[in-house]
């Protein structure tokens, strides 16, 4: 192999080396088990225990609040949440000034899906612009959101993505977390972690090595690297 050549590795040579690597379904079932915790989904953790008899190392239903606070967010019932977390922990929002936006943002996101109109300019003049003056990423955010009223079609609209489900997600996702660091819980889980750590290690393989690789984590499908030498 001459001078900047990747190695080859076959697919072949490849899953032999991946079926030696032993991983115990124990481990398997906690990584599920912390991600179900982790993110409130306290049926599904409860179904997972009786099912694989894995502990989850906390009172499930101690996370019941956490769940509850998530699923208001998801169906966008944000002021719902926010008076739950007041109720929770006042100070999760009052230290939090990025999360509070956020979380005011998905509100006037959620008038504006509503076709509340004259509500959400009312909103985001009293409440979010005050905030956009003191923060040019607040601005950026709130001018991205307010432009979803400059057009009819907004769900297909450049900034249509603002009300997908997965906005939704993102901020259940973020007070989630907060909610997790004031009880001192871990803030993410460890599965999507790990996903991270084998992409970057991924990349940092394919630089020397030409080897079939995961692109899409959903099918964990093996994909053959084409060879880069001459």
């Amino acid at each position: 192999m001459g001078r900047g050549e990747k190695k080859v590795v076959t697919k072949e040579e490849w899953e032999k080396k991946l079926q030696s690597v032993k991983i115990r379904k124990e481990d398997m079932n906690k990584l599920v088990m912390n991600f179900l915790v982790t993110e409130g989904y306290v049926e599904a953790a409860e179904i997972f225990q009786k099912e694989s008899g894995t502990n989850p190392g906390v009172d499930l239903e101690s996370i019941a609040d956490r769940t509850a606070i998530r699923k208001a967010v998801q169906s966008g019932n944000v002021e719902d949440a926010i008076e739950r977390v007041n109720d929770l922990d006042p100070e999760i929002l009052e230290d939090r000034a990025q999360l509070f936006f956020h979380l005011q943002q998905q509100r006037l996101i959620e008038l504006i899906r509503a076709g509340n109109i004259e509500e959400a300019l009312e909103f985001a003049q009293e409440y979010l612009a005050p905030r956009g003056e003191e923060n040019a990423a607040f601005l950026e955010e709130l001018e991205r959101t307010v432009a979803l009223l400059a057009f009819e079609d907004t769900a297909n609209s450049p900034v249509g993505e603002l009300l997908d489900a997965s906005q939704r997600q993102k901020t259940a996702s973020e007070l989630n977390s907060a909610i997790l660091s004031s009880k001192c819980q871990e803030r993410e889980p460890r599965l999507p972690v790990l996903l991270k750590m084998m992409v970057w290690a991924q990349n940092q393989l394919k630089e020397k090595v030409a080897f079939p690789y995961i692109n899409d984590f959903l099918t964990a499908n093996l994909e053959e690297e084409a060879d880069s030498g001459p």
